[in-house]
């Protein structure tokens, strides 16, 4: 049996809308998932993924959606009329049980600070809240790490040094907010945090170790991307080398100072941050050691061990 001969059977028997979650918990009550030909690694996500590309394709038949969150799926001619009209009425998203993880946000940053070095060729720097002033705090203030590229590691000296004289460096400042999921029970407060406390920099991304493979969440999370312009990084805890920008960031010509300034005031680690680009731009040396530690792939894997591969399924 194939995942949408599961849903067909599944719902010719209840005569009613269902979401994909309701569908495979019904199928398993049923004892119908062990007529699966195959599962796969998240048989869930598959299902509804199948369900959801049937059901907007214009010369399917035998699949209909109705409601936003959660999208219900029905067949034409056997759901009753009365039940399309109650689903459609549902505006509240079901949520998955979401299974405990053994790491912490602050263990990711070591992920994220060697993907910036690699992938932007950008030096990083964790901002650790707790050392804002207490009266000023703010969780949607403040990124969790920031990360600054510089020119002079690859101008000419010459056209370097003529830059600073037209008042133009061309440093890229980079700011991010990290979660360890990402989900629709958190997907609006994680987001607008991001849209917060990246608008200073020439790039905003939000990053996770994990990302739901619902197609409606991943729709919702392209749709604030594109109209807020903050990108989307999904960390590879099992390979750093696979982690990868899941949607593109906007970008900024210019730095937003009055926000920098702002947090400067509020916070030591981002001024040192500042003040540890200067120093490096002034010497023309940028001192690493100065910013994040950055660990070889084969040490990143083995902080996070078995754990790792179950966040990366």
């Amino acid at each position: 049996m194939k995942f949408l001969e599961l849903a067909t059977k599944v719902l010719s028997e209840t005569k009613k809308p269902m979401s994909a979650p309701e569908i495979w918990e019904f199928a398993e009550r049923k004892g119908y998932i062990s007529q699966l030909e195959t599962k796969g690694a998240t048989p869930l996500a598959t299902l509804g993924a199948r369900l959801y590309n049937a059901a907007n394709d214009k010369r399917n038949t035998r699949f209909q959606s109705v409601g936003v969150r959660p999208k219900r799926f029905y067949i034409p001619g056997i759901t009753a009329e009365d039940q399309l009209r109650r689903a459609d009425e549902i505006t509240e998203p079901e949520l998955p049980e979401e299974r405990e993880v053994s790491y912490l946000e602050k263990d990711l940053h070591c992920v994220l600070a060697y993907f910036t070095r690699t992938w932007f060729d950008a030096y990083p720097k964790t901002i650790v809240h707790s050392r804002s002033k207490k009266k000023d705090f703010g969780e949607w203030i403040h990124p969790d790490m920031v990360a600054c590229s510089f020119p002079s590691q690859h101008w000419k000296t010459e056209a370097y040094e003529l830059s600073q004289m037209l008042g133009d460096v061309q440093l890229r400042f980079y700011s991010f907010e990290i979660k360890q999921r990402l989900s629709f029970s958190n997907l609006r407060e994680s987001f607008f945090q991001a849209v917060s406390n990246s608008s200073w920099a020439h790039q905003g991304f939000l990053v996770a170790a994990e990302i739901d493979e619902n197609p409606e969440f991943f729709e919702e999370l392209t749709r604030l991307s594109r109209s807020f312009g903050i990108g989307v990084i999904k960390l590879d805890l099992t390979n750093p080398d696979d982690t990868r920008i899941k949607l593109t960031a906007g970008e900024s010509d210019v730095v937003e100072w009055d926000m920098v300034n702002k947090l400067a005031a509020m916070n030591k680690d981002f001024r040192a941050f500042l003040a540890r680009v200067r120093s490096d731009l002034k010497s023309e040396e940028i001192r690493e050691e100065m910013y994040d530690q950055i660990l070889e792939p084969e040490a990143i894997i083995k902080k996070f061990g078995k754990h790792a591969s179950s966040s990366n399924k």
